[in-house]
Order: C-alpha cells, then sequence, then structure tokens
C-alpha cells in the first residue's frame, strides 16, 4: 500500500468581521513569506528549517503578528517554494547554439535566480487541528486567525467521501478568487500499490497538437484524440489577447488576466477527460508509457513571440496531462512510466531502422525501405509502447540506440 494525496478546494461562507480578519491574516503571511524569502537569497539558499526558525521566528512574530504555528508555517511555506523554483529552473535549462549550429543546454540552479522569489497574492497556510478543525460533527470550520478564532459553513456537499474519516487532512491553504473564499486542503488515503508482475496492459501514448493523444496498446488498438478544436479555440484566445493588447488600457489588462484564467480551466478540464477516459477504458494493473520532455525543446530560433508563447501553453499542456494521468493511475492501482524521446518518431517498429527522412511531418506519414507505412503519430506511440514492454521485461532504463553502419 502507498499514499495518494489530492487536493479539494472548500469554499467557505464568511461574515463581512470574518473576512476583515481573512484579510488581514493572509496579506501578513504573504509579507512574512516575502521577509523569509528575502532572508533565504541573501543567505546564500539556506534551507535548513531548524537554522531559518531560529534566526527568524521572533522576528516573524513581531513584525507580523502571527501566532507561533503560523510563523513557522511561513517558513516551510517559503522553503517550498523555492524547492519547487528549483525543480522548475531543471526543467527549463538554458539553451544556446554553439558555433557549430548545435542547440546546447546549461542547467540552471537556484543561482540563475538575480532577485528573491516573491510572494504576491495573499494566502495562508493552515495547520490540521491547530490552525483549522471541523466541529459540530463535521458541519462548521473553525479557523484560527491573527486574533479571535472564527467558526464559518462551508460547501461541501461534494467532498463528502474526503471529509468522512476515510481520507487524512493535511495543511491547507486559505485563499480568496474574486471575492470568495476557499480552503484548499490535501487529502490522503492509503492505496493498492502498483506490481509490475501483474501488468494487464501496457499503453503507449504520443502528445501532440495535431492529435493530443495517440495511444496504442498490446493488441495494436490505436486511438486518436483530435486537437482540431482544442486548436480553433485556441487560435481564438489568441486573437482576443492580440486585441486586448493592442489597446493597452488598465481594462484591457483586466481583461487579459480573466482570458487567461478562462483558458487555462478549459485546457484543465481537457486534460481531465483525456485521462479519466483512459483510465476508465484500460482499468487496473495498466502501464501507460510517456515520452520523458524533459529539455525537449519544439521551437526554433526564429519563433515569434506568438509562437513562443503557445510553445509554454502546450508544454505546460502537456505536463499537466501527465500530472492528471499519473495520480488517476495510481487511483486504480496503475502506473505511468517516462521513457527517453529519443528516435520514437524515427524508428519504424517492423524493423527497427532508424531514418530521419522516413517520416514526411507534411503528410504526416511515415514509410520505411522494408514497406511498412503508417500514420507518424501512430508510429511515435507503437515506438513508445515498446519501450514500456521493454520496462516490463526487466530493462530499467529502455531507449532506442541508432546504430551507424559503414555506408553512412
Amino acid at each position: 500500500m502507498s499514499n495518494l494525496t489530492k487536493t479539494i478546494k472548500l469554499r467557505i461562507h464568511v461574515t463581512p468581521e470574518q473576512e476583515t480578519l481573512f484579510r488581514q491574516m493572509t496579506e501578513q503571511y504573504r509579507q512574512a513569506c516575502n521577509f523569509v524569502s528575502q532572508y533565504i537569497f541573501d543567505n546564500r539558499f539556506n534551507m535548513a528549517y531548524q537554522s531559518l526558525n531560529r534566526e527568524l521566528y521572533s522576528d516573524l512574530r513581531s513584525q507580523f503578528g502571527l501566532k507561533s504555528q503560523l510563523a513557522q508555517s511561513s517558513i516551510k511555506t517559503t522553503i517550498a517554494k523555492y524547492k519547487t523554483v528549483k525543480q522548475q529552473l531543471f526543467q527549463n535549462p538554458y539553451r544556446y547554439k554553439d558555433e557549430n549550429g548545435n542547440w546546447q543546454r546549461i542547467a540552471k540552479t537556484w543561482e540563475w535566480l538575480w532577485k528573491p522569489i516573491f510572494f504576491t497574492r495573499p494566502q495562508a497556510d493552515l495547520v490540521r487541528n491547530r490552525d483549522y478543525s471541523f466541529v459540530d460533527d463535521g458541519q462548521i470550520l473553525s479557523i484560527n486567525t491573527l486574533g479571535k478564532r472564527t467558526k464559518c459553513t462551508f460547501e461541501g456537499e461534494h467532498f463528502a467521501e474526503y471529509l468522512d474519516g476515510a481520507y487524512d487532512l493535511g495543511t491547507a491553504k486559505l485563499v480568496e478568487l474574486k471575492g470568495l473564499w476557499y480552503l484548499h486542503i490535501p487529502v490522503t488515503q492509503a492505496v493498492e500499490d502498483f506490481q509490475k508482475e501483474n501488468v494487464r496492459h501496457v499503453v503507449g501514448i504520443d502528445r501532440g497538437l495535431r492529435f493530443l493523444t495517440v495511444s496504442y496498446d498490446e493488441q495494436g488498438k490505436t486511438e486518436f484524440v483530435s486537437g482540431k478544436k482544442m486548436a480553433t479555440k485556441r487560435h481564438k484566445f489568441q486573437e482576443v489577447r492580440r486585441q486586448l493588447q493592442s489597446k493597452g488600457t488598465k481594462s484591457a489588462k483586466r481583461r487579459l488576466k480573466a482570458i487567461s484564467g478562462r483558458e487555462n480551466r478549459w485546457m484543465s478540464d481537457v486534460n481531465h477527460r483525456i485521462s479519466k477516459t483512459l483510465v476508465e477504458k484500460y482499468g487496473k494493473d495498466t502501464l501507460f508509457v510517456l515520452e520523458d520532455l524533459t529539455g525537449v525543446s519544439f521551437e526554433e530560433s526564429h519563433l515569434s513571440k506568438t509562437a513562443k508563447q503557445n510553445y509554454d501553453l502546450r508544454s505546460w499542456a502537456f505536463y499537466q496531462l501527465e500530472q492528471f494521468l499519473t495520480y488517476k493511475a495510481h487511483e486504480n492501482r496503475s502506473e505511468v512510466l517516462k521513457v527517453s524521446a529519443k528516435y520514437t518518431s524515427q524508428r519504424c517498429p517492423k524493423c527497427g531502422t532508424i531514418h530521419k527522412e522516413n517520416r514526411d511531418h507534411h503528410k504526416h506519414l511515415y514509410r520505411c525501405q522494408c514497406g511498412y507505412r503508417s500514420n507518424d503519430d501512430r508510429i511515435g506511440a507503437m515506438n513508445i509502447q515498446l519501450l514500456g514492454t521493454m520496462w516490463i521485461s526487466g530493462d530499467n532504463h529502455p531507449r532506442y540506440e541508432r546504430i551507424t553502419t559503414a555506408s553512412e
């Protein structure tokens, strides 16, 4: 058994007095996190909690009025943010072309930050049973503030299964969105572990724009999820953004922010539906295989600003789909394996020949000298699926290597 964690978002009903208390606490907490962030930045990214707590605890209590637990939580929140940024830097190395015109990469570390991480959104991390708790048979939330503790109701009918005792509740985050207050609570439950020897299905998944996903399983069945509607809608968002950016007014900027949020929510819904369909189709004991796209570059040096924005959007969508599929698979005693993307779109799945020119990007066709031909995205899914099969057979790091012959 292993633990699976997801986050539920409870909407809280607040009175004007409670809203004032929450605004005061979340703003002071935000400033406290920025205070800790500045100290970490000035002290060469010191991440030792005990050291930071010893140096900053008194100041956090006196300068920002935080209670003991909130002062400690502000340190932990800031450390967690720096660790997240470290992972993001690693996933986006600095790219440049060398004197031979080849792309090179340099790994980024915290030292690439030229200023401290800044917390812009008021928030507060509340520890279970210390800063927040459920009382009155779980119908009321009791929340700590900088002053007195306060009680409020919440909309929890959609989350009853997570609040009935079957899940362990973790440290929650109190936030405001468009005048409404929410408590984001991580919930953890023990789930059955995936067992390699019990695998019933191995599914290779190729991600892209023309087809959001192309999946290929051990029985030779292929499923295409078209990206045409998504591309059309994305272009509409892009056109609206272009018009608003050309205006440059404050109202246009507010509208841009709202458009961005709407687009992200729409893409999240698409990724949820794709991942849910895959998990429900294949059931338990399934290995889903994806290309590891860390460090993979989709852009060219001459891309326009708009094209680069599309690249960022696409990269985020690919990563989010991976995250959604992973936690849904874990809920269903299945697993997601990431494999090397090298040569997956160039290799013939029948004879094993790797030849870049066999793929016609314009016709979306792969034609091998051995006579085999198929959709180029399907070829990628087939090769990815085979790498998953190799992993099941005992190869812990399956990948394709091109064999150079004397005639090449």
